[in-house]
């Protein structure tokens, strides 16, 4: 099926957007990006959940395990985070098991719960000025 000339333009203008904000972005930005996008990826998961779209729903929760794990969990600084980075890590260990039952259970409680859990730290880091506690940031030179 063909799409119409504006979709394709918007979906163009969507990507090249977001391409930019990353590449524009500072460590302390791409965090607060990985944030937004987490949150935005398990509203699409709720959404094609409530809509029985289990595709879109894989497709969602798949891409928010992938933030979590590939962005947030991978970019902790476990030598110097100590407490802090070592509780997040496991924050985001527990977050990825609940994503992961929401989609095998349907479970929208589930994604409400990581919902609250991700909220308040997105809302926070939002609030931290310049690139953050050296705890936080990626460690140089790991590989992806």
């Amino acid at each position: 099926m063909f799409t119409s000339v504006n979709s394709r333009a918007a979906a163009a203008y969507k990507r090249i957007a977001a391409e930019t904000s990353v590449q524009a972005a500072d460590p302390h930005q791409l965090v607060g990006l990985l944030f937004d996008a987490l949150l935005q990826s398990i509203a699409a998961a709720r959404g094609a959940m409530s809509r029985g779209d289990t595709a879109a729903k894989g497709a969602a929760l798949g891409k928010a395990v992938r933030i979590i794990e590939e962005g947030l969990k991978a970019g902790l600084n476990l030598q110097q985070g100590g407490d802090l980075a070592a509780n997040l890590q496991q924050l985001y260990g527990y977050s990825v098991l609940r994503l992961t039952q929401a989609n095998l259970r349907n479970d929208p409680k589930a994604l409400e719960e990581v919902t609250q859990l991700i909220e308040p730290l997105a809302q926070s880091w939002k609030q931290i000025k310049g690139p953050g506690p050296a705890y936080l940031q990626p460690v140089v030179g790991r590989g992806a």
